[in-house]
């Protein structure tokens, strides 16, 4: 018996050790879905007043901050971010360090987003706002609006935006040099909202940027902006919304350098007008060059040959509209570029393309008797081989649906400008679809004015079609492949026939872009007849 109460007590014993050893709710327990209750600041919240650099805000249970740096928005923005402590380990208080010169007279905000959370189940205190006053009074002043990437059908978030006030230190440059009077972001939506302003007349902008300083970069960062100030206590709900853009930045000629032997390149920003490059340095009589804008980039090339020039270096002038530059390009001891051709068909040939054929040399010579074109493997196909530029060659002829063809090039049928010919037998197959793999749209476009639209259809922001329409009627985008497709509208205002971007020193908004109201799913053999009304 006596051995019997001992195993008892000792299995008690341990099933209470084993109890208080374990941490957190009990099993089975009701989930904390309550978020963290400030319970006192110090000084308190809406202080006035102010002549202190520490404050210290106590709450009901253990707290973590988590994504402070993104969320933390502090108004008006301090030139050094104040110091937060404890970060990491859970406390029952928060501590804000300001290490700046608080300015007479201003309310200040800091705004914590959802970064305070309960340390157990991360409940968030959603927009907890912390605010002091160095004047007698809190300013209590609300802007609303919204705003919106204009290149974008689909809304994204986090964008900053700026208030100036319109006094004796505003200048049109400052939004690149000073940080705003107030700030706020649009973290969890594209609306946005400023809070505890005064009263008075303000600039606002709203910046996509980078690096997070309350500046706006044109290299970097787009811009948005209301062309007109806003009266407070008048305009605390903006009716329009801002429209974000990347300006086009001024041309300027970058450093020109050698990237292989006999080729240079030459970078630039901003927009080229007849961009022209002369050669200043002695040549031989046989001397000759081309130059091509590299795809999808700010950048020119520049092949000459011969290639054995005896210099260190190379002078060039670079003219581009009214803007003459010099450039002085150091020579190394580089290799040829290879010669290499690809094609721009892989697997299938729609119906609409043309199959290019393409160098990374200018190519000086093409024997066309080396080409080959057949269908279903042996049947000859009549084709007609035209140079599409320096380095590129279209491949003409009649397609037939539902057939596989083979391109075959033999050695020696390129010759570039260094009098290096192709080596390989190139090979490329490919294959055409039938009409019914395709789909087609049909849009009655009906426009509200009389400046000419330009109607895109993008699928994943590659621009698939487009059409220029100057009065209403209706369009089709036949042979389109099964996928989804998005629909916009820019309306021309100048008439170029190209979207135009903002400009903000010029207080120029973009071109407006109209998306259609919804996505369309082009399936095979299935047409689309929708209306797009823009107005």
């Amino acid at each position: 018996m006596k051995l019997q109460s001992r195993f008892f007590l000792l299995s008690i014993l341990l099933f209470l050790f084993q109890q208080c050893a374990r941490k957190g709710r009990p099993e089975g327990g009701p989930k904390d879905e309550d978020a963290p209750i400030m319970l006192v600041a110090k000084p308190a919240n809406e202080s006035v007043n102010f002549k202190d650099n520490s404050i210290r805000i106590y709450f009901d249970e253990y707290v973590t901050l988590k994504d402070l740096n993104k969320q933390l928005i502090v108004s008006p923005p301090f030139k050094n971010p104040p110091l937060i402590t404890p970060q990491g380990t859970p406390s029952k208080y928060i501590n804000i360090k300001i290490l700046d010169t608080l300015k007479e007279n201003t309310t200040y905000t800091f705004n914590f987003g959802n970064a305070i959370q309960d340390n157990n189940e991360g409940n968030k205190i959603e927009n907890f706002k912390y605010v002091l006053s160095t004047g007698n009074l809190i300013d209590s002043l609300t802007i609303k609006g919204a705003v919106r990437d204009i290149e974008k059908k689909l809304p994204t978030k986090n964008y900053s935006l700026l208030l100036y006030k319109l006094d004796s230190t505003y200048n049109d440059s400052i939004v690149y040099k000073e940080k705003p009077n107030y700030v706020t972001r649009t973290i969890d939506s594209t609306n946005y909202k400023f809070t505890n302003i005064g009263e008075g007349e303000y600039a606002i902008f709203a910046i996509d940027e980078e690096v997070s300083n309350y500046k706006f970069d044109p290299k970097t960062d787009k811009i948005g902006f209301l062309n007109t100030s806003v009266f407070l206590p008048k305009d605390s709900i903006i009716d329009s919304d801002m429209v974000l853009f990347s300006e086009l930045l001024p041309y300027k000629l970058k450093r020109g350098k050698q990237t292989h032997k006999g080729k240079i390149q030459f970078g630039y920003t901003g927009k080229q007008t007849n961009m022209k490059v002369r050669l200043l340095s002695n040549t031989p009589k046989n001397f000759k060059f081309y130059t091509k804008f590299e795809e999808d980039k700010d950048t020119l090339n520049y092949w000459y040959a011969p290639i054995d020039i005896k210099a260190d270096s190379l002078n060039f002038i670079i003219s581009n509209k009214n803007v003459i530059d010099t450039a002085t390009v150091f020579l190394r001891k580089k290799k040829l570029d290879s010669l290499s051709i690809s094609s721009s068909v892989k697997g299938n040939l729609h119906l609409t393309d043309t199959l290019f054929l393409k160098a990374n040399n200018p190519i000086i010579k093409v024997d066309e008797d080396k080409f080959s074109l057949m269908k279903s493997d042996s049947i000859p196909v009549e084709y007609e081989l035209k140079k599409h530029d320096i380095n590129t060659f279209a491949i003409f002829f009649e397609k037939e649906i539902k057939t596989p063809y083979t391109l075959q090039v033999l050695p020696e049928a390129f010759q570039d400008l260094y009098d290096v010919k192709s080596k390989d037998t190139l090979n490329y197959k490919f294959n055409t679809k039938d009409i019914e793999d395709y789909g087609t749209i049909f849009l009655d476009v009906k426009k509200k004015f009389d400046n000419p639209v330009i109607i895109e259809v993008l699928a994943k922001d590659e621009l698939i079609r487009t059409q220029y329409v100057e009065t209403s009627k209706t369009i089709e985008f036949k042979l389109l492949e099964p996928r989804q497709y998005v629909i916009r509208a820019i309306i021309d205002d100048n008439k170029n026939g190209v979207w135009d971007t903002g400009n903000l020193l010029k207080k120029q908004q973009p071109e407006k872009i109209i998306y259609f109201s919804q996505k369309l799913k082009v399936r095979a053999n299935w047409s689309f007849n929708e209306t797009f009304t823009i107005e």
